[in-house]
Parts: structure tokens; C-alpha cells; sequence
């Protein structure tokens, strides 16, 4: 849960520069505004920290599939198969964010990393909303003496 506090938290700070492009852009058609002649270029720049920052909320999320495929895997209260398919989400989660950063220009392993994301998170919700956890089987009642 550490490494899912810690994508919202990264995720939440970089909403700052969602906002900081929207506020630029807004005060650039004021007239007398300080920052008129380079507004778009900076709203760009705060838009490009955004995407770069929303990449790095994903290594957290992506980190944090292991251990949750992991428990999926061990617990019994869901099909082992989920959490084979969550464990493998994870690395391809992580695979995606290092060509982000690494290989920009190769867009293939998003796709890739979108569907098995898609399948894994998509197929643990609806599992849980029709199916729900399996319950424990109640232990035997002691035979009367």
C-alpha cells in the first residue's frame, strides 16, 4: 500500500503543473499581464513536467501490482490466475515507464502494457463485483460426546 500512497502522492503534487499551464494560459490574454510574449512556450514546458511526472506516478502503480499479484497468487480467496496475470501487469507496467523514459520514440510497448493492464485490473474488479472473495470453509462442529 506504501507504493500506491506514493504514486497518489507524486500524482498529486503534479496535478500542480496541470494547473500551473491552465493559470498561465488564462493570465496571458489578460492585457498588461507580465508574462504575455512567452506564455505558450512556458504553458508547454509546465504541460511537458506534467506528462513526465504523470510517468513517474506509473512506476509507483506499476511497483505496486507485484505485491498485489503476489497476494492475489498466495491467498486462495482469488483464482491464482489473477494473480499470475497482476505479476505480469506489473512488468510490463514497469517496462512501459522505462521506455517512456528511455526510448521515447518507441511507442509499442504502451500497447502492449495497455491491454495486459486492461485484462489483469479490469478482470480483478469484475471478479470481485459478481464473484466476490471465496469464503473460508467453516470448520467442522465438534462431534457431541
Amino acid at each position: 500500500m506504501l507504493l500506491n500512497l506514493g504514486g497518489v502522492a507524486v500524482q498529486c503534487l503534479n496535478m500542480l503543473n496541470f494547473f500551473a499551464a491552465g493559470v498561465i494560459l488564462g493570465v496571458a490574454e489578460a492585457p498588461g499581464s507580465i508574462v504575455e510574449g512567452g506564455s505558450p512556450a512556458l504553458a508547454m514546458l509546465f504541460l511537458e513536467l506534467y506528462r513526465n511526472g504523470f510517468m513517474i506516478a506509473q512506476v509507483f502503480f506499476g511497483a505496486w501490482l507485484l505485491p498485489l499479484g503476489y497476494l492475489v497468487l498466495r491467498s486462495g480467496f482469488l483464482p491464482r490466475l489473477m494473480g499470475v496475470v497482476l505479476i505480469v501487469e506489473s512488468a510490463a507496467w514497469l517496462t512501459y515507464a522505462l521506455q517512456f523514459f528511455l526510448l521515447p520514440s518507441a511507442s509499442g510497448v504502451s500497447y502492449v502494457s495497455s491491454v495486459i493492464g486492461f485484462i489483469g485490473e479490469f478482470s480483478l474488479m469484475l471478479w470481485l463485483l459478481i464473484m466476490g472473495a471465496r469464503e473460508p470453509a467453516p470448520a467442522p462442529a465438534p462431534a457431541p460426546a
